[in-house]
């Protein structure tokens, strides 16, 4: 199975996708647990060019390709040899993420944008993605609080510095994917606390799972 987890800034869902994989394998279950950017070795460096502070201003097309390029070297690399051995593979921000950010966050076409996820996922699909939902308000609220609490520096904040317009859309189009895909996403509630919501997310997963 591929799980993945999206949600905008400050949505709680590393911490979740990271409780998950934790219990699994208290379980003896079989996975991994992965994300994007930054999975691979390429990747690694990808991530870096992303994260550089705002000297020269990266266009949306460079963010775009960057992130996709990040995306190949993952699914070659990471996510085809675990799901070939059976793994239960758990990403930290997939596919719908191209589309709520790029897509409806800074206005590339979706059409386009699907086309160039199906290419370089390689027809690679999500069985299940958990949609922390929050209001971009209080998104933000906690990225920054995480952000001072870690001592991040601004390379770590980059969409976090986008205006509240932006988290809006993006939010939005989290949204309109679950419309369009009903059967793969499920929407949590990421007001819940830690806790229960880790609970909720895993009596899903074992449900969807057969476990």
């Amino acid at each position: 199975m591929l799980v993945t987890f999206e949600g905008i800034e400050g949505s709680g869902k590393s911490t979740q996708a990271k409780l998950l994989y934790d219990r699994l394998k208290d379980l003896g279950v079989d996975c991994i647990l992965t994300k994007e950017p930054g999975a691979t070795y390429i990747g690694q460096k990808i991530r870096e060019i992303l994260l550089i502070p705002q000297k020269e201003r990266i266009t949306k097309d460079a963010e775009l390709f960057l992130y996709l390029a990040d995306r190949a070297q993952h699914i070659e690399h990471v996510i085809k040899p675990a799901l070939k051995e059976k793994k239960i593979v758990i990403v930290d921000r997939f596919t719908d993420s191209t589309i709520a950010y790029q897509g409806y966050g800074r206005g590339i076409s979706i059409e386009f944008l699907e086309m160039l996820n199906k290419k370089v996922t390689d027809d690679i699909e999500p069985d299940i993605t958990f949609l922390l939902d929050l209001d971009p308000e209080e998104g933000l609220k906690r990225a920054k609080a995480r952000n001072t609490l870690n001592a991040k520096s601004s390379l770590e904040v980059r969409f976090e510095e986008e205006k509240i317009e932006f988290h809006k859309r993006v939010r939005e189009g989290y949204l309109n994917i679950l419309k369009r895909f009903p059967n793969r996403v499920v929407l949590l509630d990421g007001k819940k606390d830690v806790y229960s919501l880790s609970q909720e997310i895993f009596l899903i997963f074992k449900t969807k799972a057969n476990l």
